[in-house]
């Protein structure tokens, strides 16, 4: 059967927490081919959800409530649930708070219609002005866990991980464990990790984000320690997952044989070291050798299991393109 493609069906999600002052800009903003807006009340102490519901007359909108605070992460998923059910193809994550220009979306639509990702996500430091316009500490905070991201789900080749300006294929939505994706602010960088355990092609969207008198619920002070903590946790996850579980390498012999080749050499080392200390007397030319070229060659391991790495970046979508 023959025919013209069906085109395809974009849903916008957005989390509400206490943006009633800010919402209805955003909802006004929100282009014609988006089909439906799902609002995910969560718990607003504001009343979100009523505010909206009573000034707001788009049909395309819907309001979603939880009946208790769970945090951003899960209000996204209860959207992300919501799309899927109504059969739409693409999923938008945008933020209530109007950092994020609606007008912008379909910049990150066309990649995933195109074929060319199964995930996108918004970048504020391609463009040196936009940068010179964020706040010091939203700077040095981001490029920090920028890094630790880079490590704990792999995509050596994105940046600015906890930018929630998000477009995901509905058919790769479905395949996330949602109940098990973090609920709270870490959840950017878990659907990252999450993306990575399947292999999902991610692209960064150059962007520019406005910055009001909205006040950021994220303190990247208080969550870093959070951050670390969750970040080597997926780091150690994906190792496994990726180099152990699902596949054996020369990468996997390269890790393993390289931590065993520089734990020998620091021990043995610092051993030597240690009894050179108490009797004073200078360790032979061999034993320095012996502890020295194992922590070399280690190290020289762990570098090419890095380029490895680094290099099986995902470059093969999940899904087609969604347009003809």
């Amino acid at each position: 059967m023959t025919g013209a493609q069906a085109p395809c069906r974009i849903g916008v999600v957005i989390p509400c927490f206490k943006v009633t002052g800010q919402i209805l800009a955003v909802l006004a903003a929100v282009p014609g081919i988006v089909e439906r807006i799902y609002c995910v009340d969560d718990a607003c102490p504001e009343g979100s959800g009523d505010f909206i519901r009573s000034n707001c007359f788009d049909p395309r909108v819907q309001v979603l409530r939880h009946a208790r605070n769970e945090g951003v992460g899960a209000a996204v998923m209860t959207g992300y649930r919501e799309a899927i059910s109504a059969g739409v193809d693409v999923i938008v994550k945008i933020d209530g708070d109007g950092q994020m220009d609606p007008v912008l979306l379909p910049r990150f639509v066309a990649p995933i219609m195109a074929g060319d990702a199964d995930y996108t996500k918004g970048n504020r430091f391609y463009d040196l002005r936009y940068i010179a316009r964020m706040p010091a500490m939203r700077l040095a905070g981001n490029a920090v866990l920028s890094f630790m991201n880079k490590f704990s789900t792999g995509y050596w080749d994105i940046f600015d991980p906890t930018n929630g300006y998000t477009a995901i294929s509905a058919r790769v939505a479905s395949l996330l464990p949602m109940d098990r994706i973090s609920r709270r602010y870490f959840f950017e960088s878990d659907m990252l990790f999450r993306l990575g355990t399947f292999r999902a092609v991610v692209r960064d969207v150059p962007m520019d984000a406005r910055y009001g008198d909205e006040v950021s619920n994220l303190r990247i002070g208080k969550v870093l320690p959070e951050f670390l903590r969750k970040h080597s946790t997926n780091f150690f996850k994906r190792i496994f997952y990726n180099y152990f579980l699902r596949d054996v390498s020369i990468a996997s012999l390269e890790l393993l044989v390289g931590i065993g080749l520089c734990v020998f050499g620091t021990i043995y080392g610092g051993w030597h070291w240690w009894q050179s200390l108490v009797t004073q007397q200078v360790a032979a030319t061999g034993v320095i050798m012996l502890a020295a070229m194992p922590v070399l060659v280690g190290l020289q391991l762990l570098l090419a299991f890095l380029a490895y790495d680094i290099a099986g970046v995902p470059r093969n979508t999940l899904t087609p393109g969604l347009r003809g």
